[in-house]
């Protein structure tokens, strides 16, 4: 791919003009935007494509991932999308590349292009209750039967990481499938939106912890908090971070 070395106006001599000295401002080397466009449509036709093969033998194709498997307070969030053949939605790609702006951008793209989409919810409860494993498999069981109560059963589940377990639906696991399958990248961007959104929501009920900036996520701002705060509802205490918290205020009370 051609790069373009921006020229330094001190290193020349001379005066050069000033759209030669805007452009020269940033520095190193610059990409076209054309270019940038062009990169980011191949690599979208490319996830297409996967998924496009699969066609050729299941009608209807679904892509499932999930998010929130390693917050330590906050729901675990998976969804369930189908897409059609055409229109291709550009800059798609796992949720984990892509900055919060344009997933929100293309969160929108999504709904507005796709067959149909599902969303499955387990509260941190129920992660306590029953485990992140089970908690992460029924999010996403819950989210490809809101596809079956819309009237459309996929043909083949496409999903991200391992199979769903206690899914009576003909599934394929991908590793990375969220870097591979257009249709697993596009619900991986859904579901992260929607935990997102929820966090987001979660730091007016619960304020001072923070969960619109970590979402929930292991950093040592929100550990730090909790352990001047105490857990809140939405923590997950089989979690070790809030479990020994736990453990220390029972303590505390015992003395």
């Amino acid at each position: 791919m051609p790069l373009v070395k921006a020229p330094k106006s001190q290193e020349c001599g001379v005066l050069l003009p000033k759209r030669v000295r805007e452009f020269s401002s940033f520095g190193g080397y610059i990409m076209d935007k054309s270019q940038a466009a062009r990169k980011e449509h191949d690599r979208t036709r490319q996830l297409y494509e996967y998924d496009e093969a699969e066609r050729r033998v299941h009608r209807l194709i679904a892509g499932v991932d999930e998010v929130g498997r390693g917050p330590m307070a906050g729901p675990v969030v998976a969804a369930a999308v189908i897409l059609p053949p055409r229109p291709l939605i550009d800059g798609i790609d796992d949720s984990k590349k892509l900055t919060a702006k344009k997933r929100e951008k293309l969160f929108q793209a999504i709904l507005d292009t796709c067959v149909a989409f599902g969303i499955g919810m387990r509260s941190s409860r129920f992660v306590d209750d029953r485990g992140i494993v089970e908690a992460t498999h029924s999010a996403m069981r819950m989210a490809v039967k809101s596809l079956l109560m819309q009237g459309l059963r996929p043909d083949l589940v496409l999903v991200d990481g391992y199979e769903i377990k206690g899914l009576p639906i003909s599934q394929r696991a991908l590793v990375k499938g969220d870097s591979l399958s257009a249709s697993v990248a596009c619900a991986s961007i859904i579901a992260k939106v929607v935990r997102d959104r929820v966090m987001d929501g979660f730091e007016s009920l619960y304020p001072g912890y923070g969960f619109e900036k970590h979402k929930g996520y292991c950093t040592a701002s929100h550990r730090a908090l909790v352990k001047a705060l105490g857990p809140c509802p939405i923590h997950r205490r089989s979690f070790a971070p809030v479990s020994g918290e736990v453990d220390d205020a029972l303590q505390e009370l015992e003395l």
